[in-house]
């Protein structure tokens, strides 16, 4: 599933790309606004893999908008002007959108990013070996506590803090659940709420949205933006 953000300061505009991506199972849409700062926000709490991105915004051009996020997110640009394609490109875009767009053309574009991100995915493979441990910075100054992955049943977002459980004991560290996030293997964790990231292997049942974990009685809900992913990955077992 690739998670992606509309950003175009024209209603009608942003709702057709709106309904393209409704009609397109390989995405999920996290956000759509027509406030290019706003975006920025986004883009900065959430895992966002994609961005439909106008280039001719009044607060914000998307050509400044992509040079902020350095290379966070895989961008596909759209406007009705041919002539900004070339200095798109020199960006490393995946792909330019001319207006108005048809859904073919979209979806050979989706197809695009797909390749792109799955080529970015197996070259991070490559050069980084996937880690069994972090280290993590306590509440005790100058202290350094090692966490084995396999160990982590859940983690669980605390405003400026996130909780890391081991066994029923609990670890605060001073991070963000999207740092966390895309610091963990995605073979081996994933994002179920806004404020929870669980171990898969930890997974021993499903009731509505209450996700079950060995040995865990805490509340665990999957948000209704995450429970295609988190269903996606258990389907294959369902008999």
């Amino acid at each position: 599933m690739i998670r992606c953000l509309i950003v175009d300061d024209e209603q009608h505009a942003l709702d057709i790309l709106l309904h393209y991506i409704q009609q397109t199972p390989l995405l999920q849409l996290v956000a759509s606004t027509t406030n290019p700062i706003e975006a920025l926000q986004v883009v900065a709490t959430q895992k966002v893999d994609l961005i439909f991105l106008d280039i001719q915004m009044p607060e914000l051009s998307g050509i400044d908008f992509i040079r902020s996020i350095n290379g966070k997110c895989k961008v596909i640009l759209t406007t009705a002007y041919p002539e900004f394609a070339l200095e798109g490109y020199d960006l490393d875009v995946v792909d330019y959108l001319l207006k108005p767009i048809r859904l073919p053309r979209f979806l050979t574009a989706v197809q695009k990013a797909a390749t792109a991100l799955n080529n970015a995915i197996t070259e991070s493979a490559k050069e980084q070996p996937e880690d069994d441990y972090i280290f993590v910075k306590t509440e005790s100054k100058g202290k350094l506590l090692k966490i084995e992955l396999a160990d982590i049943d859940y983690i669980e977002g605390m405003k400026n803090y996130i909780a890391i459980y081991v066994g029923g004991k609990k670890t605060l560290v001073y991070t963000s659940m999207k740092e966390m996030e895309e610091r963990l293997p995605s073979r081996r964790f994933m994002r179920v709420h806004k404020s929870f990231i669980i171990a898969i292997d930890r997974i021993t049942g499903i009731e509505g949205n209450r996700v079950l974990l060995k040995g865990i009685t805490a509340e665990i809900v999957a948000g209704e933006s995450y429970k295609a992913e988190l269903m996606k990955i258990v389907k294959d077992k369902i008999i």
